[in-house]
């Protein structure tokens, strides 16, 4: 027991010293980066999973991830300007502190940008694989697998033959196939 209240001790010390070295703005850029990580991690997997992986197209996912790391430093260079013309223009005065505000507001829209994308990936091979279920079982809204026909008033679509996922309309506003149960 003392060797994992030493280990949660060891954890806690190690935290705090980084906060005391960044701050919360450096967890910031961390949990940026993870996400960046996790992002890149999970569309490789679901296009290996999806047997669609291509040396251009991650290719081209690192230039994109070049480019915000790119727009992150323009918004700390735009803070830093900003704070400059505040602390030597003394006409210029906001009644707050002005440490960092374009940097968080651009770290935050890339972390929610990067989570969405990282449900997207995630989501991505189950909705193909809840698509060939559903299929196989003939289960659509209850029905049995014997009464599994079209439904009336509705478009025929195989959701298995939608093979790029942003094509139009082949996802509904929940990410699931809108053709699943047709």
């Amino acid at each position: 027991m003392d060797h994992i209240n030493g280990f949660k001790a060891a954890v806690a010390a190690v935290l705090g010293c980084l906060t005391a070295l960044w701050g919360w703005f450096g967890w910031l850029v961390v949990a940026w980066v993870v996400c960046m990580l996790l992002d890149y991690g999970t569309g490789t997997a679901a296009a290996l999973r999806a047997g669609e992986w291509s040396s251009k197209v991650a290719r081209d996912g690192l230039w994109h991830k070049l480019g915000a790391v790119v727009a992150v430093l323009v918004a700390a260079i735009l803070d830093g300007v900003i704070g400059l013309i505040l602390a030597n223009i003394p006409a210029l005065e906001l009644p707050f502190r002005y440490e960092v505000f374009a940097s968080v507001l651009v770290l935050v829209w890339y972390i929610m940008t990067e989570l969405g994308s990282i449900v997207e990936n995630v989501g991505r091979p189950r909705a193909r694989l809840a698509a060939q279920g559903h299929r196989r079982a003939g289960v659509h809204r209850g029905r049995s697998r014997g009464q599994a026909g079209e439904r009336p008033g509705r478009r025929k679509v195989n959701c298995q033959a939608i093979v790029n996922i942003n094509a139009p309309g082949a996802y509904g506003p929940r990410g699931r196939c809108a053709y699943l149960l047709v």
